[in-house]
């Protein structure tokens, strides 16, 4: 059996004992592994899993979606309880990463490094090839075609580099897709580099159906007519479950539990998809 399981989303589910906060987190559990995908904001992953009864202990392979605070943040609170797994990132996870405010800027990047990584006897390693096996039945992607024209990564996300700055590409972006008896599960952070360029990736690389899309999707940012278009090309794919959330964006979620209706599910804290 397959499990995925949100462990940590903005948005609280009916578990009332969890604590929902601006963040992702999954645990997924492919029967013989257990891995996180993300780890939140803060260190909330670590009650919020006790009381989800998932051992991170078990943990073995830790995937991190992209560079930023609310996907990395609860590195350290793991560390305190599971020091013996690998971290796998994309390539450039560690440049700075900021966000104008009007003319300020906000780092919005890890609390660690590569140096403290070491300090704790962490292993790292750096996707630098589109595909990879994490562990068997769940593959790793990243380096990400920029096809469709609407998807451009919003220019107030900036890296500090030599001194000046410089567009976020977000070429760290990874994703991850799990093999399960009704097709992929896509399992995406927040997105950058456009919702669908990474399933183009997916279909194009795996050459196996999506059966589900779960995650943020960035449509937050979005305008109306490019949110039409996602949706569109979701019915194209013939997505059947989606668990579109954190960075999607309200008006997004509402379209989309509209156009999908049953297919749509809440992701949120503590909600888990299982396939036998």
């Amino acid at each position: 059996m397959i499990q995925i399981t949100t462990v940590v989303e903005n948005s609280p589910g009916t578990h009332n004992a969890l604590i929902a906060e601006y963040g992702l987190s999954f645990f997924i559990d492919t029967g013989r592994d257990a891995l996180l995908f993300d780890t939140g904001r803060t260190g909330l992953l670590v009650p919020n899993a006790l009381r989800l009864a998932l051992d991170l202990k078990r943990v073995r392979r830790v995937v991190l979606s992209h560079g930023h605070f609310d996907h990395s943040g609860g590195i350290r609170a793991l560390v305190e309880q599971n020091a013996d797994f690998e971290l796998v990132t994309g390539k450039g996870f560690f440049e700075p990463k900021y966000a104008t405010m009007g003319v300020a800027y906000e780092y919005v990047g890890n609390d660690f490094d590569a140096d403290w990584l070491s300090e704790h006897g962490i292993a790292h390693q750096s996707v630098d090839m589109p595909v990879w096996e994490v562990v068997p039945g769940v593959h790793a992607l990243t380096d990400f075609p920029r096809i469709h024209s609407d998807e451009v990564v919003n220019p107030r996300f900036k890296l500090r580099v030599d001194g000046g700055w410089a567009d976020d590409p977000f070429a760290d972006e990874v994703m991850l897709a799990v093999e399960t008896p009704k097709g992929l599960v896509a399992v995406v952070g927040c997105s950058h580099p456009g919702i669908k360029n990474m399933l183009d990736a997916v279909s194009e690389r795996l050459n196996q159906p999506i059966y589900a899309v779960i995650g943020g999707t960035h449509l937050m940012e979005a305008s109306s007519d490019r949110i039409g278009v996602t949706l569109d090309y979701f019915r194209q794919k013939d997505i059947k479950i989606i668990g579109a959330s954190h960075c999607t964006g309200s008006e997004a979620v509402e379209r989309i539990r509209q156009v999908f209706g049953e297919r749509y599910y809440a992701n949120s804290t503590g909600a888990a998809l299982f396939f036998d």
